[in-house]
């Protein structure tokens, strides 16, 4: 039912200047030409994960009964989504598999060590310095790229911590989570990985982008270099990038 609400909602919104409308939002148009391969998608996503530190960590509640002993939960909660926003880095030595500072007393993590699958859910934001257009859609929030990582969390070691800098690299982008480090005064915490086991891609509408899943070989194949050089939409040297593909 949402791909046939949504582009009526969106044409309720349409200003005087009126540009090339989508014809397809949520799925890709069958016959559709010259959009993003699944590699140049996945280099995309890899690009927004290392552009980004928050994003939206859903978890499900517990079936057990004896969770709701955990914290005050109402009841009748077990199976119930729940999505939260929280911090993260793109850390070596798996960059492609974020870096998170597990809390104990934070429900995601509680739902996770009962046994809950973890998703995370990330969507690309311009510079707010890009360069301005004339056409409604090239900065819409619709047809922006956004995605979701499917998978599990694990603990980081003390070794892997200590060898790749890891603490450093996660305040490097979060310096106030300095106060919840692990051995902190405050709450437990400790150094956790969510494995990615599923990606979930919107590139934006389907007439011009892809939209489907990328399989993880793609998405752990993507070098550094590939991130590095890849520029979205409004990101300075974007037009002469996207050029090159």
């Amino acid at each position: 039912m949402l791909s046939s609400v949504l582009p009526s909602l969106l044409l309720g919104f349409v200003p005087a200047v009126v540009a090339q409308s989508p014809q397809y939002v949520l799925s890709n148009h069958p016959h559709a030409q010259n959009i993003p391969t699944v590699h140049q998608s996945a280099v995309q996503a890899r690009r927004i994960l290392n552009l980004s530190s928050i994003a939206t960590l859903s978890t499900v509640f517990p079936e057990d009964p004896s969770a709701i002993l955990l914290e005050n939960r109402p009841l009748n909660l077990g199976g119930a989504p729940i999505g939260l926003i929280d911090y993260y880095a793109s850390c070596d030595p798996t960059p492609h598999e974020p870096t998170i500072l597990a809390i104990g007393i934070a429900t995601s993590f509680k739902n996770a060590r009962a046994g809950s699958n973890v998703t995370l859910s990330l969507r690309y934001h311009p510079p707010l310095d890009h360069p301005p257009t004339d056409d409604i859609y090239t900065y819409s929030p619709a047809n922006l790229p956004r995605f979701s990582l499917l998978g599990y969390i694990e603990p980081v070691s003390a070794s892997e911590v200590k060898k790749y800098h890891i603490d450093r690299c996660f305040f490097d982008r979060h310096p106030d989570a300095v106060a919840w480090k692990p051995g902190n005064a405050i709450h437990r915490s400790w150094w956790a990985r969510l494995v990615v086991q599923q990606v979930y891609w919107i590139g934006g509408f389907g007439d011009r982008a892809y939209i489907g899943w990328i399989p993880i070989d793609e998405w752990r194949g993507v070098s550094q270099d590939e991130v590095k050089n890849a520029r979205l939409v409004g990101e300075h040297g974007y037009e002469k990038a996207a050029a090159s593909t």
